[in-house]
């Protein structure tokens, strides 16, 4: 874990205001469950539907390495 101001390994640091980071959060969330709800559609035993709840969980993921200004 880091401190407050200092950047992770890469070098790279993302934040977000409070308001942005919450309504990136609810959409990636949302467009998460809908892609792994396509895949379970799809098949959950076919290729395509695998992928697209990977895709899905990944992306329902992005939020977790974004920090919120405080």
């Amino acid at each position: 874990m880091t401190d407050a101001g200092t950047t992770d390994e890469t070098g790279v640091r993302l934040e977000l205001s409070a308001w942005t980071y919450r309504h990136l959060d609810r959409a990636s969330k949302l467009l998460g469950v809908g892609l792994v709800a396509l895949g379970l559609e799809m098949g959950g035993d076919t290729l395509t539907g695998v992928a697209l709840g990977v895709v899905g969980a990944a992306l329902a993921l992005t939020t977790v390495f974004v920090r919120r200004q405080e």
